[in-house]
């Protein structure tokens, strides 16, 4: 397949760390190919900018022309445009296209230098932030296009809503400016009704040149790549992270952020929450044993027949019951597990499930508002969460579960779910990102599981495959032993429960 297409259209930075230049480097990293619209030109270096030139306006439109009539754009990025000339060109172009179109209003240097000429506010609060799918400002640029300063999270969630009020789709307000955060780096996301905080670990770096446009270009990247917005800022911000965590110091002033590959270690990956208020559990859950098969059903019966047979995790998941029956039925399943020193884990009903002394409680994304999670903590139960995507992986990782399960990995029958396959290729890159357990779900099937476990995975987890066997006795056996042939199932190390409360699941 060819690479997709993603245009930036932005000012040069001769030193190299920002603008074109680092715009070019992201769409690199993530394997798409970058064309570019150079609409302004900089002499600069790390300490200052001496010179600035915007481009004409006769040659911004040879240059989008030239692009649209053979390298079409998948996904725009828009940084430093600077006149309002510029703007007045390029916004035509614009409307007609029904890509996503990615700004980051770059008005000011990394070294503190103004990067616009005369009033050019009015215009783009008007006519050109309409028409955007995203803008990401950092602090300093939202106060200067709202003209009001931002001094609390309070004021952050105030700013986003005026905004969207102007008609952009969304909004990302970089908090990296905001000493009010003290330890972590706090950016506020908004799209219709989703408010969402992604928070990050405060990294003690000065080489930070090119974060605004790192993180934009990423996002467009990723975007082309058919992630859906909210992944697309979870892993750009996780790509600058890694960008700050690595860079180095090249002149005087500060280095630009480094340009890797796809970002893989957990720790620069932000957790998204509601509210920066939330009380999340601030101590992770407890551990899980080896997980390896990991087997679904819906009744006692199959319980005892899972036990009978030696699967040690199983999940128990009952819907429509009375609450009388639904004891029952958790009461004996949870006796047995303890029997058969296996880990039972009910999903969705942990009041329950803390009453009877359950091993672990299993929930959705859409119960994770509505459980307690801090009295299934205290009450000494694991905690496995069900996630489709990098977006609900960092939601995830909030609440520091026992495990993460990840799904689907392949077309499934078993349950109706509005997320596309995740493949290999992510589930191995969500293995090699995460420190807890990672349990695969979804499709996966005797002729595939060999694939899925060399991931590296820790669990499977299976239903119709062993329900509906025509033989579950002999199904399930022929399961065990590729868990038992050698092939790694527990890669999981539970020591690194015991780092950082970002880190850690």
């Amino acid at each position: 397949m060819p690479k997709p297409i993603v245009w930036t259209i932005a000012g040069s930075d001769s030193s190299g760390g920002a603008g074109i230049q680092t715009d070019l480097h992201t769409f690199h990293s993530f394997g798409v190919h970058g064309c570019s619209v150079i609409a302004a030109l900089t002499a600069q270096n790390s300490v200052s900018v001496s010179q600035i030139e915007f481009v004409s306006a006769h040659m911004i439109s040879a240059q989008i022309t030239s692009l649209e009539q053979d390298l079409p754009a998948r996904a725009i990025k828009m940084g430093m445009l600077g006149s309002f000339e510029t703007l007045q060109t390029i916004l035509p172009y614009l409307k007609k296209y029904s890509c996503p179109l990615i700004y980051d209003p770059v008005l000011f240097a990394t070294v503190g230098d103004h990067l616009h000429e005369g009033n050019i506010r009015e215009f783009l609060l008007k006519h050109f932030i309409p028409h955007m799918t995203l803008i990401t400002p950092n602090l300093p640029e939202a106060e200067w296009l709202l003209n009001k300063s931002i001094k609390s999270n309070e004021d952050i969630e105030f700013a986003a809503e005026e905004l969207l009020a102007l008609g952009t789709k969304s909004v990302l307000i970089k908090g990296g400016h905001a000493k009010f955060q003290d330890q972590y780096c706090q950016d506020y996301f908004a799209f219709d009704k989703q408010k969402l905080w992604l928070t990050s670990e405060r990294l003690k770096s000065t080489n930070t040149h090119g974060t605004g446009c790192s993180l934009a270009s990423a996002i467009t990247a990723c975007m082309a790549l058919n992630y859906s917005l909210l992944d697309a800022i979870v892993i750009a911000k996780a790509y600058v992270s890694q960008g700050i965590r690595l860079s180095q110091q090249l002149g005087k002033g500060p280095g630009p952020i480094a340009h890797y590959a796809w970002p893989s270690q957990q720790n620069d990956f932000p957790v998204i929450s509601n509210s920066t208020k939330k009380n999340i559990p601030q101590e992770a859950f407890l551990p899980c044993d080896k997980i390896g098969l990991y087997t679904l059903v819906d009744n006692v019966e199959w319980v005892k027949k899972l036990l009978k047979n030696d699967v040690k995790t199983i999940q128990l998941r009952i819907k429509n019951n009375s609450r009388e029956q639904l004891k029952n039925q958790l009461e004996e399943s949870i006796k047995l597990a303890n029997e058969y020193k296996a880990a039972l884990f009910i999903n969705d009903h942990w009041e329950l499930a803390i009453e009877l002394g359950a091993y672990g409680v299993h929930l959705g994304q859409e119960d994770l508002e509505l459980a307690d999670l801090d009295k299934i903590r205290k009450a000494g139960l694991r905690l496995g969460i069900s996630t489709h995507s990098y977006s609900e992986i960092s939601r995830a990782l909030t609440f520091k579960p026992s495990y993460i399960a990840i799904g689907p990995v392949f077309p499934t029958t078993t349950k109706a779910v509005p997320f596309a396959p995740q493949g290999l290729e992510n589930l191995s890159r969500y293995r090699k990102m995460l420190s807890c357990p990672v349990v695969a779900i979804g499709g996966i099937t005797l002729q595939n599981l060999p694939e899925v476990l060399q991931t590296g995975v820790d669990g499977v987890a299976v239903i119709s495959a062993i329900t509906k066997a025509h033989d579950p006795v002999a199904e399930i056996q022929k399961w065990l032993d590729h868990f038992k042939s050698g092939i790694n199932s527990g890669s999981f190390k539970q020591s690194s429960h015991a780092e950082s409360k970002l880190k850690v699941c």
